[in-house]
């Protein structure tokens, strides 16, 4: 068949493409002209293309500013814990649940851990200020009674990072869980009957056939993950912080709020979030090359 007649044959496939392009285009390209306001210092009665430029002088802003370097190690250390917590507790969950014979227990638990997925951090955030509050709260009524302080899981710098770690664990967990017990539907089921007639343990048999069967899976998420070690997630932030744990919780996504939206500082919250697209987008290339090395994982 000639090119031109693939073509024709193929046109449905494009029309059926063509909505997914048109809303990239719209939403994800058409946006990167406002990257311009990283290097202007934005009048909004002028306009983009009439405000004046500042060259670098954002970025040299930024740089200046007393708490970019904790905002930084905030944002690092809160999005690094997540991506670790983010694959283990679903890989363990996997594993747990895959070893359930009962297939109606196994389904009933995959709905009630996936289900916290698809609500908002509108309305989870309501729901743990009222669980964890240091008065009231179901959580520190629990700990009083045995014989506790209570805790102030949203008041405490300290604590701050941890519970925005768990509480996203146990909104996201689910999905991962899912995902892995799909991965693992993939392994052939000989190679455990083979390693029973070996004499290997359940133990064993998880180290050695399990997890690596599901290793591709695990690389390919954590590869993901790590694109966004700078995005520590803001919507759980914004709705659960406070003033009193900017030191540990202050994140770049929400200092880029502060300034853009509360001081109109288009320009320097522009730069901010350039510098992180930058740097999320070479993390992403370096691990895509690891696991390309290491675990001779490939998208392309």
């Amino acid at each position: 068949m000639s090119s031109k007649g693939k073509i024709w044959r193929e046109i449905p496939l494009y029309v059926m493409l063509a909505p997914a392009v048109v809303l990239v285009l719209v939403y994800g390209y058409a946006p990167m002209v406002g990257i311009v306001m990283a290097f202007q210092r934005v009048l909004p009665g002028r306009g983009i293309f009439g405000s004046p430029w500042v060259g670098l002088g954002n970025f040299s802003f930024i740089l200046s500013m007393p708490n970019i370097l904790q905002v930084l190690w905030n944002t690092v250390r809160i999005a690094g814990l997540k991506a670790i917590a983010g694959v283990v507790v679903p890989v363990a969950v996997a594993l747990m649940l895959n070893n359930v014979t009962s297939q109606a227990f196994k389904r009933t638990v995959q709905t009630v851990i996936y289900l916290p997925h698809f609500l908002s951090w509108v309305i989870l955030a309501g729901i743990f200020v009222d669980i964890l509050s240091p008065s009231e709260g179901v959580v520190n009524l629990m700990l009083r009674q045995i014989g506790m302080r209570p805790i102030y899981f949203l008041g405490d710098d300290g604590i701050f990072p941890w519970t925005m770690v768990g509480t996203d664990v146990w909104k996201s967990f689910g999905f991962g869980a899912i995902v892995y017990l799909a991965a693992l539907t993939d392994i052939d089921p000989t190679l455990y009957e083979a390693a029973v007639v070996d004499g290997a343990s359940r133990r064993q048999q998880t180290r050695h056939i399990t997890l690596p069967g599901i290793s591709g899976t695990i690389i390919m998420l954590s590869t993901l993950s790590l694109g966004n070690i700078l995005n520590a997630g803001f919507d759980q932030i914004f709705n659960l912080y406070s003033p009193i744990v900017y030191r540990t919780g202050d994140i770049i996504d929400t200092l880029v709020y502060r300034i853009g939206i509360v001081n109109y500082q288009y320009g320097v919250a522009t730069a901010v979030g350039l510098f992180k697209s930058v740097v999320s987008l070479l993390l992403i290339g370096i691990a895509y090359r690891l696991a390309a090395k290491w675990a001779d994982y490939r998208i392309f």
